[in-house]
């Protein structure tokens, strides 16, 4: 017999353990996969199947990462999913706690930039080092975008406006289909053989990913990467990002602030300036992202010893405890409905009918004293609509008239009250009890002080 006894594990000790095992050795993955038997609990959480024709797996999407989801997921809908793979303690079930979310088509292609994206920083091509600053006072600027596009409008309405004498050259050239690649490839090798150009402006207005999917062309990146004329990228609006703002030497959010960069002003010191500046912030974020990715290495090691993985875990099973309370709770609520129906049948056997006729019998005296109420009711009412009546009556301006009083008036419908409110010949109104008078001042009486 071994001296050494073997090791004995507790259930929950092999679970995590097994849980453990999983996280470090696979950490994050990329799959994809038909979503089944959705259930969107109550907590925020998801819980839910991926399948495909031969297997399926179990999976939780937490509300920390669930809230960034884009669009809202259905039973039968295939989506590209990044995954961390786990196991459930409680139950020892292999799962997977999914991260992020895309529908499979726009999660496929973002996935394949991505991953271009990576492989060509790893060469160097995205590197601040080989960013050249753009000149100062370009004698020529050339621009390779379309020629009927609203992107060349508003660059030359710029640099119109902010340099009239500055000689501006165009390739034109496609930016969006099968053709644009090729075509751009050619517009930007036809200006580097010339050389007339102090610096080249590329791009395009707004699009989604797919019409913009050619300035993510490899061929255009690395030309791009191996042109010898200063490049300014102008793709899109500020929020679209390709790969063709990482190779160039500087990025513009669109295409009026690229023909802003490249066209000398006064402001031409400051731009000189911030662009040093952006070269300096280049080459810290460089230094940064270094930092960052040791950071990442070290936060990953201890992120998969982190309380918020055991958290998640609970947090599974306590849905699914208030799963089974929801149950109990709605056996109990049918338990009581069908006792309450059993003991309205035997009230029903003990209807209170004499109750019931007394309760007639009052209500039709009480009927009765309120028709008797109502009509003495009625004429205190009317007497006293009366009285407010002759109030009324007494102190109306009619009321006055009646008496021989008249009210005058001018032709705009003021009240004259004075004598020396009028003149010689004004036409005026006099109101009587009965009609009214049109006459004409003869002349005036004032009264002397």
């Amino acid at each position: 017999m071994s001296d050494q006894s073997p090791q004995i594990f507790t259930v929950s000790r092999l679970n995590g353990a097994v849980r453990l095992l999983l996280e470090q050795e696979l950490g994050l993955v990329w799959l994809t996969g038909e979503i089944s038997n959705l259930i969107q609990h109550g907590s925020g959480h998801w819980y839910f199947s991926l399948k495909d024709p031969a297997a399926q797996v179990r999976c939780a999407m937490f509300k920390g990462q669930n809230r960034r989801v884009a669009f809202r997921p259905q039973d039968g809908q295939q989506v590209l999913v990044q995954a961390r793979v786990s196991l459930y303690e409680p139950r020892g079930e292999f799962q997977l706690v999914i991260e992020s979310m895309r529908p499979a088509g726009d999660g496929a292609l973002q996935l394949r930039l991505e991953q271009l994206k990576q492989r060509l920083a790893a060469e160097g091509l995205f590197d601040a080092a080989r960013k050249r600053p753009l000149p100062a006072q370009p004698s020529r600027i050339g621009l390779i975008t379309s020629p009927t596009g609203a992107a060349i409008r508003d660059m030359l309405t710029v640099l119109r406006r902010r340099c009239p004498a500055l000689p501006v050259v165009i390739y034109p050239s496609p930016v969006q289909g099968e053709a644009s690649v090729a075509a751009l490839v050619a517009a930007l090798g036809m200006a580097n053989r010339r050389g007339e150009c102090d610096v080249l402006i590329i791009g395009r207005g707004g699009g989604s990913l797919e019409d913009l999917w050619c300035f993510n062309d490899e061929r255009l990146v690395r030309a791009m990467a191996a042109s010898r004329i200063p490049l300014v990228s102008a793709v899109g609006h500020e929020t679209d990002v390709t790969l063709a703002d990482f190779v160039a030497d500087l990025r513009a959010p669109t295409p009026s602030a690229a023909a802003e960069l490249v066209s000398p002003d006064r402001e031409s010191q400051r731009q000189r300036l911030q662009g040093q500046a952006q070269a300096l912030s280049r080459a810290w974020q460089q230094q940064a992202n270094r930092a960052r990715h040791c950071w990442q290495l070290l936060a990953q090691r201890l992120h998969h010893q982190h309380p918020s993985r055991r958290l998640q875990q609970q947090q599974q099973q306590l849905d699914e405890l208030l799963w089974r309370l929801e149950r109990r709770w709605q056996q109990r609520q049918q338990q009581a409905q069908q006792r309450l129906t059993t003991l309205s049948r035997r009230l029903l056997q003990y209807a209170p009918t004499r109750a019931l006729a007394r309760s007639e019998q009052q209500c039709r005296l009480l009927e009765q004293r309120l028709l008797r109420a109502l009509p003495a009711q009625l004429e205190s009412a009317r007497h006293r609509l009366s009285l407010l009546a002759t109030r009324l009556h007494g102190i109306s301006p009619l009321a006055t008239l009646s008496r021989g009083y008249s009210l005058t008036l001018t032709a705009d419908g003021q009240v004259v009250r004075a004598a020396s409110a009028v003149e010689a010949g004004q036409q005026l109104t006099t109101r009587l009890a009965e009609g009214s008078l049109e006459v004409i001042v003869q002349r005036r009486l004032v009264p002397h002080p």
